[in-house]
């Protein structure tokens, strides 16, 4: 197939990679040139904008920071749009984004396809990601390929719309899990007590899990190579605060977490991972 992917970020570019080695042909934009450059060794072409990159494709994949550069890309993209494509929008850009893509790509005579993934860099590049879509039936078959490419599963969940609330949901959770790794650690640290013996007290049971194994020694070992970086963390709290609003419920947890975010950000960490919110506890 033939594929556009406008993105290559953390997430876009090991996607990218994996779609080219598949055997697919990829060309890829991204704002910044230099972050695409080495995809050409692996087989992609980088292109200089992103109707170069559009051109002819089967498939567009967006997979860009926010829903405003998604809004940019995909106009910018508009002239040189085959009208057959079918739009792949895997970004997480909340609720009201999505439903401004939906109604774009009815403007602009595309299929369009909400599918956010679960995962961060390592099963980015594993191709090992759960991919959330959300779509008209008919485009399954179209798009599975892709989604074999680069996820471990998919998940299909109804109308185009309801993945990108799916996904909101599931960062909730993973918000609320950050911020209580990070504020273990750092009572503990706090109190005088070794933060490991926290990790081994829970390890096993049920209050123990992976991602809690995981930050919480990175936290302790002050190792933070972004996996999912605080600010774009932030940008998901936010999101999950403007979907609760919404839907019209509390969640109090998730107003924590953005605040937490938002002073990590501010003390200077925002470029590394989500785990270094745990700086937040400090004054």
């Amino acid at each position: 197939m033939e594929i556009a992917v406008l993105g290559t970020g953390l997430m876009g570019a090991p996607i990218a990679a994996n779609l080219a080695a598949a055997g697919h042909t990829v060309r890829v934009w991204n704002r910044t040139r230099a972050k695409a450059e080495p995809l050409a060794a692996k087989g992609a072409t980088v292109a200089d904008s992103p109707a170069e990159a559009v051109e002819g494709a089967e498939i567009v994949l967006t997979v860009l920071n926010d829903g405003a550069a998604v809004t940019a890309a995909m106009q910018d993209a508009a002239p040189s749009l085959s009208h057959d494509a079918v739009w792949i929008q895997a970004s997480t850009v909340g609720v009201s984004y999505t439903e401004d893509h939906i109604a774009l790509a009815r403007s602009l005579g595309l299929e369009f396809v909400d599918a956010p993934v679960l995962g961060s860099t390592k099963p980015a590049a594993e191709g090992k990601l759960v991919v959330l879509a959300s779509g008209a039936d008919e485009l399954r078959e179209r798009v599975q390929p892709v989604f074999d490419v680069i996820g471990a599963r998919t998940m299909w969940v109804g109308e185009a719309g309801a993945s990108s609330k799916l996904k909101l949901v599931a960062n909730s959770w993973v918000l609320a899990l950050t911020a209580a790794v990070g504020e273990a650690v750092s009572l503990a640290e706090a109190s005088g007590i070794d933060p490991k013996l926290f990790l081994d007290a829970v390890s096993g049971g049920a209050m123990d899990c992976a991602y809690l194994q995981t930050k919480g020694n990175a936290i302790i070992e002050r190792s933070f190579p972004p996996a999912f970086t605080v600010q774009n963390a932030l940008k998901d709290a936010l999101l999950v605060n403007e979907a609760a609003v919404r839907a019209n419920v509390h969640l109090d947890v998730a107003q924590a977490a953005s605040a937490r975010l938002n002073r990590a950000v501010t003390k200077g960490h925002g470029d590394e991972d989500m785990a270094a919110s745990y700086y937040a506890s400090y004054r």
